[in-house]
């Protein structure tokens, strides 16, 4: 048995046990189990999503399209009286994800973006597929097993992205600076857990490096009172050219996907129980104002910070899902960072974290975690930005000094935190996601951060939607994603 993965399992026993108090005998039991149980946080989900496939569907996943159709052609499948099995409103990371994995799993699917593809948070992060430090640290001293069990997910999830899309993602050498000495072995610990919570999945083992070693990598680095650094890995990739490409690789294998459509109604009909469901959507063309109806066996809500638009649509008396968030980034002329090696400060003023990491050439530093109101385009405030200038100055050499005027641009996403709508405490956020089915049927999937939620991720909670969204009868089985699958 695998050292790391006893490990894991005897420590999600341990934060269980300790936080709800469970009698000894009970604790022993439940981790021989446990620690001999398959290390995948995925195992169930994917055992059932292996377990149900589709064989009469007309999709050949070794037959792609060697030529991408036309938005006429898109149009014209869109706009004919077929009744398609999934329609995703939402070209974001979400949906896009969800469009690659409902048509490859031989459901046939429609998506529709009022926008740009990613134009909206999909393409505002800050570049990292990671499972989250400050979580990890959070879990542990909080003894909060959901908040250990995210980042167990998400790293898992990390591996696999990196692996099916090499050309948008690539492994990212980020510091963390010491400068007390009781840093060195508390951040030594936590960076090692990190570690071990990804696994056979880790990319790279982290390590510790003296102080001329950290000057020499990061020579902008503020000397005084340094002692050392860590140096741990995570992915990095493109947001938006990703995104992108899931689009593209769901249209390669038969997806109808469009942008520039909005949808202005949810259709709805009476099913022979006297139960009235949700049947598509009227949408419209921005560009030409023209509309029409797009009739689905199911409806997924994708949209990110602009879910509760759709879900009101389907219930004008529904409580409101989203508490949105703005995060701000900018971007600083390349001598600011290495061109390779990124930088995390793990305790800003506020008690946030702020990346400061090497993107196109220049210096990506953020981000922020302010309330806000959803918008179409969000603007990043001045005080965000003093505040992000106002932090990485604080790393820096006092040599150089880090002006206004540096910042080449800026960006604000909005962050879609969520209520989980079956608590009674409306305060009580969601800290990665979560679906909702409303009585009519709409499938609302909704979470704070859009690429921690990976592509793979997305079929994981298919899994889930598949027994009681996406209509299977006698018998037919939905195909789990194939292995020879990759996002081009």
């Amino acid at each position: 048995m695998d050292v790391c993965s006893d490990f894991l399992k005897l420590l999600e026993i341990i934060m269980l046990a300790w936080k709800y108090i469970l009698p000894a005998a009970a604790v022993g039991g439940a981790a021989m189990g446990w620690i001999w149980s398959d290390s995948d946080p995925f195992a169930s989900e994917k055992t059932r999503a292996a377990s149900i496939q589709v064989e009469d569907k007309n999709v050949a996943l070794d037959k792609r399209l060697k030529e991408l159709p036309s938005r006429k052609s898109i149009f014209e499948h869109l706009q004919s009286n077929r009744e398609f099995d999934v329609l995703v409103i939402g070209g974001g990371a979400t949906g896009a994800g969800i469009a690659v994995d409902a048509q490859t799993r031989g459901l046939s699917t429609a998506l529709v973006e009022m926008d740009d593809f990613s134009s909206g948070t999909s393409s505002r992060s800050t570049k990292l597929i990671h499972g989250g430090v400050r979580y990890l640290q959070s879990a542990i001293l909080k003894l909060d097993i959901e908040q250990y069990r995210m980042v167990k997910e998400a790293l898992f999830e990390r591996y696999h992205l990196l692996k099916v899309a090499p050309h948008l993602s690539s492994v990212l050498p980020i510091m963390l600076p010491i400068y007390s000495l009781w840093q060195v072995p508390y951040f030594y610990l936590g960076i090692k857990m990190y570690d071990f919570v990804a696994g056979k999945r880790q990319l790279k083992s982290s390590y510790y490096i003296s102080k001329q070693k950290a000057l020499d990598l990061f020579p902008l680095l503020k000397k005084d009172s340094l002692y050392g650094a860590l140096i741990y890995y995570d992915g990095q990739h493109n947001d938006a050219r990703m995104n992108i490409a899931l689009i593209l690789t769901a249209i390669r294998y038969g997806a109808q996907c469009a942008n520039h459509v909005e949808v202005v109604d949810l259709l709805k009909k009476t099913d022979p129980d006297g139960v009235t469901k949700v049947c598509g959507a009227k949408v419209r063309d921005c560009l030409t104002g023209h509309q029409w109806e797009i009739r689905a066996k199911s409806v997924v809500n994708a949209t990110g910070a602009f879910c509760d638009q759709i879900r009101l649509m389907d219930n004008p008396k529904a409580d409101l899902l989203v508490v949105p968030s703005q995060g701000v980034h900018i971007v600083l002329p390349s001598y600011y960072s290495p061109s390779s090696t990124g930088l995390l400060d793990p305790s800003t003023s506020d008690g946030r974290v702020i990346f400061f990491l090497p993107w196109l050439n220049m210096t990506l530093a953020g981000t922020t975690d302010s309330p806000c109101s959803i918008t179409d385009k969000p603007a990043p405030a001045e005080a965000d930005v003093d505040f992000i200038l106002k932090e990485i100055r604080g790393y820096l050499t006092p040599d150089i000094s880090v002006r206004r005027g540096d910042v080449m641009s800026a960006w604000a996403g909005l962050r879609p935190l969520v209520r989980d709508p079956s608590k009674k405490d409306t305060a009580s956020l969601a800290r990665n996601h979560i679906i909702e089915v409303s009585p009519s049927g709409l499938v609302t999937i909704a979470g704070k951060d859009k690429w921690k939620i990976t592509a793979l991720r997305i079929i994981t909670e298919l899994s889930h939607l598949c027994f009681f969204v996406f209509h299977v009868e006698n018998g037919q089985r939905i195909v789990a994603w194939p292995k020879r699958l990759w996002i081009k």
